[in-house]
C-alpha cells in the first residue's frame, strides 16, 4: 500500500512540473510537420486574472497534459510584447487560445478562460477533426477617402442609439470608457450639442468609480453593466486615454471632479509606472496572488495593501506605451516628464529611417509604436516650438508610409510581415489615430505625402464594414477633422500667454516674431486681432467653438 502512495506521490510530481511553453516562430511549424503535431497558441497578459487561473487549473490538469503531450506543441505569447498577435485576436482575449495545423491553418479559436474538462475535449475533437475553420476576413481594398454623407449619417446614428443612456458609456456588459467617441462627443458639444454633453458627463462620471481612490491610476473595466464591479487592472492605454480625456473634460467643463481624476492618474503614473530612465512600464496585475480575486485588497488604504505586498508591475518600457503615457503627460500639462519619455525613446528604440522599434528583444516592426511616437513629438512641437520635434514627427510619417502601406489595399497595415507566420491585418482604432496623425501634420507642414497617407488611412475608415463597426466614435471624429482646419494659434512677440489650457482640441499653435500676442485663425480664413489678456482670448474663443465642433 504504501509503494502505491509512493507511486501516486511521484505521478502527481510529475504532473505538476510546469509546461514546457516554446517561441513563436517558424521553427514550431517545421517541427510540427516533422512531428505531425498541431500547435497551441496560447496568448495572455500578465495582467490578467483568468489568464492565472487557466495556468494554475487547465495547465494543469492530468488529462490536458497528456493530450498536449501527446498531439501539441505549446507556444505561449504575452499579447503586450506582440501587437501584430494582439491585434489580430484581441476578440477572443484575454486569454486567447488558437490551435493551428502543422501546416499553421487555423482549426480553433477560444474566447477566455477554458476550464479543463472542455480543454481536454477540444483537444481531443481537433485530433479527431482537425478541419480548418474559415474566419479569415477578406483585406481591405483600395478606399476613397472621406465618408460619404449617407455613410457618415448612418455612423452617427449608431454613435447616439447604441448609447446607455441610463448608466453612461456603450457596452450593456461590461463599462469602461470608449475613448473615441467619449472625445466625439466631448468635440460636439463644444459646439453647442447638449445631447453630447449628457452623453460625456454620463460615461466620465460612471468612469469615476473605476479610478483607484487610493494609489490613483484606473482599472481596466467593470463587470454586470454597471461602474462597481471592477477588474483590478491597470493597463497603460487606458492609464493614457483616461487621463486625456479626464483633462479634456476639465477643461471643456471646468467641473473639479475631473481635474482631480486626471490628478490621480498623472500621480499613479508618475509614482507606479514610471520607470528610473523617465520610460513607462506596461502594467499593474490585477491580483495580488495571481489567479485569486483582489478585491479585498483593492478595498484596502494604502497601508493596508502595502502590508500585504504589491500586484506584480510588468515593467517591460515598450516605445508605444512610453509615448502614449507622453502624450498624455502633455496634455495634461507635464512637459518635463513627456520631454525626458520621449527622449528616452529616442535614444533606446530608434530604428533607421524614422521608425521606433516596439522593445530591445522583441523581432518585428509594428505600426503602433511610430505612430504614437509621431503623435507625441507633433505634440511636444506644439508646446514647445522646438524644430527638433517636427523633424522626427516628419520622419516618423515618411517611416510610416515606407513601411505599413500595402499596394492596392486601403488604410496603413499593423506590422511589416517579416516571417512567414506573419499575416497583413489592419485595425480600426490605429487607422482613427493614423489618419488624425497625418491630418494634423499636413497642416503643419503642407507636404502632399502627409496628406495622402491621411487619406490612406481615411480610405479603410470610410469602408462601410469598418466605418459602421461598433463604436463609431473614432471615425466619425478622424473624418470631421479631416473635413475642416485646427483652430490656428500664432504666438508673437514673446508675450507668454499659454493657449494650452483652453478646450480646443484640434489646433495647431505655431509662432512668429510679430505682431506681439495671440493671434487666432478659424478654418474660414478669418483671422483675430492680437490677444495680450487672457480673458479676453477665453472670451473670443468662447464665442468661436459655438460656431462648429472643433
Amino acid at each position: 500500500m504504501k509503494r502505491w502512495g509512493i507511486f501516486f506521490l511521484l505521478v502527481g510530481t510529475v504532473w505538476a512540473q510546469p509546461m514546457k511553453w516554446e517561441t513563436w516562430e517558424p521553427a514550431v511549424f517545421e517541427r510540427a510537420r516533422r512531428e505531425k503535431r498541431y500547435v497551441l497558441l496560447e496568448m495572455e497578459a500578465v495582467w490578467c486574472h483568468w489568464c492565472h487561473v487557466m495556468e494554475e487549473t487547465t495547465y494543469k490538469d492530468p488529462e490536458v497534459l497528456d493530450k498536449l503531450g501527446e498531439h501539441y506543441i505549446t507556444v505561449k505569447v504575452d499579447q503586450d510584447a506582440r501587437p501584430d498577435l494582439s491585434n489580430r485576436y484581441e476578440e477572443y482575449g484575454w486569454p486567447a487560445t488558437v490551435i493551428f495545423s502543422p501546416e499553421g491553418q487555423e482549426i480553433v479559436c477560444l474566447t477566455g478562460y477554458v476550464a479543463p474538462r472542455r480543454m481536454a475535449a477540444i483537444l481531443q475533437g481537433v485530433v479527431d477533426d482537425p478541419s480548418p475553420i474559415a474566419r479569415l476576413a477578406p483585406l481591405p481594398p483600395a478606399g476613397a477617402g472621406l465618408m460619404t454623407e449617407k455613410l457618415r449619417a448612418q455612423a452617427e446614428e449608431l454613435h447616439f442609439s447604441h448609447f446607455d443612456y441610463q448608466n453612461g458609456g456603450y457596452s450593456f456588459q461590461h463599462k469602461f470608457l470608449n475613448w473615441n467617441s467619449c472625445e466625439y462627443s466631448l468635440r460636439l458639444a463644444l459646439g453647442g450639442d447638449a445631447r453630447s454633453a449628457q452623453m460625456a458627463r454620463l460615461t466620465l462620471d460612471g468612469q469615476l468609480h473605476l479610478v483607484d481612490p487610493v494609489w490613483g491610476g484606473v482599472y481596466q473595466y467593470s463587470t454586470d453593466n454597471d461602474w462597481v464591479h471592477p477588474h483590478f487592472e491597470k493597463i497603460m492605454e487606458h492609464q493614457a486615454n483616461n487621463l486625456r480625456l479626464f483633462t479634456l473634460a476639465a477643461r471643456y467643463f471646468g467641473e473639479p471632479r475631473y481635474q482631480q481624476a486626471a490628478d490621480r492618474i498623472a500621480s499613479y503614473l508618475l509614482n507606479f509606472l514610471r520607470s528610473p530612465e523617465g520610460a513607462f512600464y506596461t502594467s499593474q496585475d490585477a491580483d495580488l496572488v495571481k489567479g485569486e480575486h483582489s478585491a479585498e485588497y483593492f478595498a484596502l488604504d494604502d497601508k493596508g495593501r502595502r502590508a500585504l505586498g504589491m500586484p506584480a508591475i510588468d515593467k517591460h518600457c515598450y516605445a508605444r506605451e512610453t509615448a502614449w503615457a507622453a502624450e498624455a503627460l502633455l496634455l495634461y500639462g507635464d512637459e518635463a516628464s513627456a520631454r525626458t519619455a520621449m527622449e528616452w525613446v529616442v535614444r533606446e528604440r530608434s530604428l533607421a529611417g524614422g521608425g521606433y522599434r516596439h522593445s530591445s528583444d522583441q523581432a518585428g516592426v509594428y505600426l503602433g509604436d511610430t505612430l504614437a511616437c509621431g503623435r507625441a513629438f507633433l505634440a511636444l512641437y506644439e508646446r514647445t516650438g522646438e524644430q527638433r520635434w517636427l523633424e522626427l514627427a516628419v520622419a516618423a510619417a515618411d517611416f510610416l508610409g515606407k513601411h505599413f502601406v500595402v499596394a492596392g489595399r486601403a488604410g496603413l497595415a499593423t506590422a511589416v510581415l517579416s516571417s512567414p507566420l506573419d499575416r497583413l491585418s489592419y485595425v480600426r482604432d490605429e487607422n482613427v489615430a493614423a489618419a488624425r496623425f497625418f491630418n494634423l501634420l499636413w497642416h503643419y507642414t503642407q507636404r502632399e505625402g502627409d496628406r495622402r497617407l491621411r487619406d490612406q488611412a481615411l480610405g479603410y475608415l470610410a469602408l462601410p464594414e469598418v466605418a459602421l463597426e461598433f463604436n463609431t466614435g473614432g471615425g466619425l471624429l478622424a473624418d470631421l477633422e479631416s473635413r475642416r482646419d485646427p483652430i490656428h494659434f500664432t504666438l508673437g512677440g514673446g508675450v507668454p500667454l499659454a493657449v494650452s489650457g483652453y478646450p480646443c482640441f484640434y489646433r495647431m499653435v505655431t509662432r512668429a516674431e510679430a505682431p506681439p500676442g495671440v493671434l487666432v485663425c478659424d478654418d474660414r480664413g478669418v483671422c483675430s486681432r492680437p490677444f495680450q489678456e487672457a480673458g479676453a482670448l477665453a472670451q473670443y474663443l468662447k464665442g468661436l467653438l459655438r460656431s462648429a465642433a472643433r
